[in-house]
């Protein structure tokens, strides 16, 4: 489906400012057509392809997605491999794109974690479109949202106990100041798909309010119409962040 096709269900007054996704399901993809894993993540990185060109078109600010978790380092090491260079490739080949579409290329995680080959095409792309404003692309790599919590308050606790800062300093907004997602807002949007009810370690602190959408289908098979029915559904709810609905009226 055209993305002028998809959009065309959407209130483009009305779209999450940072949409999340967990992308899940390349290895059930590959299983289901008697593929090798690898091929389920190649076809993922297609699928990463749409989503990124369906969300610069909607003008959607920032996208994140998590791409390959901490615990994933445990899957089979040939498989990490070929992530490694599946990631690398998908950089390579973006890279013009992002440049000419004003998009900043943005990583949560661990960076030192990679392997040497992917580590620097990252940070070669980060350092490339710093200075672009029209969407933050974020890939979360040996990301760990309890890890990032502990190496947030582990920084603030340096800065308490070298005197740097008082404990009573420590507010909400210092604390989100030290996480790896400084400077983005909070996700107004999670699309998780391949069935799974789960967020799995990803943005603990920045989902508190957030708005979640599950879908049964495997990430490979997200197109631009499945990202649009999901921000129809979230253009369908009512925000409250925790008080009460505008239209209420209030008990005396």
């Amino acid at each position: 489906m055209s993305h002028e096709t998809a959009a065309a269900r959407l209130n483009r007054a009305n779209l999450p400012r940072h949409l999340a996704i967990i992308m899940d399901g390349n290895g059930r993809w590959a299983r289901q057509r008697g593929l090798p894993r690898i091929e389920g993540h190649r076809a993922g990185a297609r699928a990463v392809d749409e989503a990124v060109s369906f969300c610069r078109y909607l003008g959607i600010g920032a996208l994140t997605l998590y791409s390959f978790s901490k615990e994933n380092w445990k899957r089979p090491e040939d498989e990490v491999g070929a992530l490694m260079g599946i990631l690398k490739s998908y950089i390579a080949r973006e890279l013009g794109r992002m440049l000419r579409e004003d998009i900043r290329f943005n990583v949560i995680g661990v960076l030192a974690d990679l392997p040497a080959f992917a580590r620097e095409a990252v940070e070669e792309a980060m350092e490339r479109t710093r200075h672009a404003r029209g969407m933050t692309l974020t890939l979360a790599l040996s990301y760990g949202s309890r890890d990032e919590i502990v190496r947030a308050a582990r920084s603030l606790a340096a800065d308490a106990a070298s005197g740097r800062m008082a404990p009573e300093a420590v507010t909400e907004e210092s604390f989100a100041a030290r996480l790896d997602t400084a400077g983005l807002a909070d996700p107004d949007l999670l699309i998780r798909t391949s069935g799974e009810l789960r967020v799995s370690n990803f943005l603990l602190w920045q989902l508190a309010y957030t708005e979640f959408y599950f879908t049964p289908k495997l990430w490979p098979d997200i197109g631009a119409d499945d990202i649009a029915e999901a921000i129809s559904a979230f253009q369908n709810r009512e925000r409250r962040f925790g008080g009460t609905a505008a239209s209420a009226s209030l008990e005396p």
